[in-house]
């Protein structure tokens, strides 16, 4: 191995050892939800901002993917990335309910289509889910050259829902 990659290696297991993995949510403190989807599957990352040993860290509350069904492999760009958000959602209720969040999608529109005037079925079912959380989340875009964490689930997604 070169110098590099052995420098490179020694920081990792150094950061595995002693960076907690998975923070504890604190439910005073807002939440961030990164979301992706695929065709292939779906993706989200719930992480935190905490203090930690005396700096601001913001790190991972869970992650959870799945695979793309086969009804929902024949929907369009708009209708999977309203998918994505409705489902990351339902599956982090425990966490979010109630919580101040902000959801971040490298898809630009899905506030305007969640706002459509002649929703199709699927969009109208999407809108009511997430009525819910309307007073409490927050929609940013954040370019998908730089949205890693939920980018990289959706990529290679498990076969069923893991949390």
């Amino acid at each position: 191995m070169t110098v590099d990659r052995v420098k490179a290696f020694e920081s990792l297991r150094q950061a595995l050892a002693t960076s907690p993995l998975l923070l504890m949510p604190d439910f005073k403190l807002p939440f961030k939800l990164y979301i992706d989807a695929s065709g292939d599957g779906l993706g989200a990352a719930l992480h935190q901002v905490q203090i930690i040993n005396d700096k601001l860290v913001e790190g991972p509350i869970c992650f959870i993917s799945r695979q793309i069904k086969p009804t929902e492999a024949r929907y369009g760009a708009s209708q999977m990335e309203c998918l994505y958000l409705v489902w990351a959602l339902e599956k982090l209720n425990y966490f979010i309910e109630g919580c101040v969040f902000k959801g971040i999608t490298d898809f630009n529109d899905v506030i305007s289509l969640l706002n459509m005037k002649k929703p199709n079925r699927h969009m109208i079912r999407w809108q009511i889910a997430i009525q819910e959380y309307r007073g409490n989340m927050t929609i940013a875009h954040k370019d998908g050259n730089i949205h890693k964490n939920a980018d990289g689930l959706r990529r290679w997604p498990l076969p069923n829902d893991i949390v």
